[in-house]
């Protein structure tokens, strides 16, 4: 019945996972900078991030697939939307807040050694400037928690 949104759903989640799992490890062009991110942290803390950051939306994407049949149960709906919203603290907080409204120095820096000579389009502001690959992401967020919505009104609680 409502197999548009819910499908879309699945792939807004494969590609968050794939991307969180995969961005630092895999080379994509100008996309990302992996020599870089890797540089930048020693391997076991950027195997435990990538895998502690993965788990949660991984779990959210496999339930979702498993209740892909009929309506996603209360507690899912409440796991994806605490997950997602979370998720979208953590991008304002490590991008779009040091972006638009203050200086951070240390994130600065950092930033400049891990994406370095990546693609961007945006300006720069604050020293920071997102890189193409993580606004991607960031939309990406976004549109999930726009079809949890749509979900949400076509089947409530």
């Amino acid at each position: 019945m409502h197999s548009l949104p819910l499908g879309l759903l699945i792939a807004f989640q494969a590609f968050v996972v794939a991307f969180i799992a995969l961005h630092d490890w895999i080379p994509l062009g100008r996309l990302n900078n992996v020599a870089a991110v890797q540089a930048a942290d020693p391997r076991l803390r950027l195997v435990l991030v990538t895998v502690f950051s993965t788990v949660p939306f991984a779990f959210g994407l496999g339930e979702t697939v498993i209740h892909a049949s009929g309506r996603l149960p209360g507690w899912l709906n409440w796991y994806l939307w605490i997950s997602y919203g979370a998720a979208v603290y953590g991008l304002v907080r490590a991008w779009w807040g040091p972006y638009l409204l203050y200086d951070d120095p240390e994130r600065v820096m950092r930033y400049r050694k891990m994406f370095a000579d990546t693609l961007a389009f945006l300006p720069e502001r604050n020293g920071i400037r997102p890189n193409t690959l993580h606004v991607i992401l960031h939309g990406v967020i976004f549109l999930t928690l726009g079809d949890l919505l749509l979900l949400d009104l076509h089947w409530p609680a």
